[in-house]
């Protein structure tokens, strides 16, 4: 007999393993993780709404980046915190299907932060006398807000489509969050619809997003090779080099995860790539995005002094 999402209460994590020495350690190291993010993008927010000088769309940009991954990284880590170091690996449907729809509403509100980001930077420095007239404080307000309902939107119709499933196999998922790949491996009937779901929440939310930074990205360069000085060269590149490495980083493993619906979904190494984007990247941005910028460096020593 078939079950249905209506009779199943609670799903399995299996997580990493089952070895309790491991789970200690990855209890510590994970830990560790999220401590250095909440430090890192809580900081990187303060400086910018206490210092004069980070009161630009740059850091406007930035500052809500740190906002997304402070939250994004809060709908997981607990819950694994909590794995590790219990043997109760259950989650509830409900909390599942908050699970999912908070952490993707996050997710894609940062894709599409990213392509503003980078359309920040070509008006910047392709467009500079237009730059003040077309990136206004409203039209950033616009792009951030509208990067923010996007997000929110589109995963609330994902995550209303997933969980009216027929779960008909099992209840166990061999991850240690809820995620759409395999939750779709549980369903049964349909399949080939969700595969199809799959594929347009990697068209809308992933690869329109990064064609939208690859193009912004490309007319920058062409403008830098325009550039005669030195000088001006390295100033440009030092503008754009934080975010192509947050894109890559962000966009590599998202794309590594779901462009490959059918394959085994929940291996050992698509694990690890998991792990890195909805865990480590967070900690990552603030140290991207701060460590090479003399104003950021400048507003901490005027904080801690």
């Amino acid at each position: 007999m078939e079950k249905n999402n209506h009779k199943i209460t609670e799903f399995i994590l299996v997580g990493f393993t089952t070895d309790p020495v491991v789970q200690l350690v990855l209890f510590v190291v994970f830990l560790g993780v999220y401590s250095r993010n909440i430090l890192g993008n809580t900081t990187l927010m303060v400086l910018i709404s206490k210092d004069s000088r980070l009161h630009t769309r740059m850091y406007f940009f930035i500052g809500n980046l740190s906002f997304l991954d402070l939250w994004y990284s809060s709908v997981y880590t607990p819950k694994i915190l909590v794995t590790c170091v219990s043997e109760e690996k259950t989650i509830s449907f409900a909390g599942c299907a908050a699970q999912f729809s908070f952490s993707g509403g996050l997710g894609y509100s940062e894709c599409y932060l990213l392509a503003a980001m980078a359309y920040d930077h070509y008006m910047a420095i392709s467009k500079p006398l237009l730059y003040s007239q077309a990136m206004s404080v409203k039209v950033c307000a616009f792009f951030v807000a509208a990067s923010y309902l996007g997000g929110r939107i589109n995963c609330s119709i994902i995550t209303k489509r997933i969980f009216t499933m027929n779960f008909c196999n099992d209840n166990v998922i061999d991850n240690f969050f809820c995620d759409l790949l395999p939750m779709v491996k549980l369903a049964c009937g349909r399949k080939k619809g969700y595969q199809a779901l799959t594929y347009f929440l990697l068209a809308s939310n992933v690869i329109t997003p990064a064609v939208l930074i690859l193009a912004s990205y490309l007319f920058i360069i062409t403008t830098i090779l325009e550039i005669r000085s030195t000088q001006g060269h390295l100033k440009a590149f030092s503008t754009c080099s934080s975010q192509l490495i947050s894109v890559t980083l962000c966009y590599g493993s998202i794309l590594y995860i779901y462009s490959h619906p059918r394959s085994s979904y929940s291996s050992d190494r698509d694990k690890i790539v998991s792990t890195f984007y909805t865990v480590v990247f967070p900690m990552l941005n603030p140290v991207i995005y701060s460590l090479r910028n003399k104003d950021v460096k400048e507003a901490l020593n005027k904080l801690f002094k």
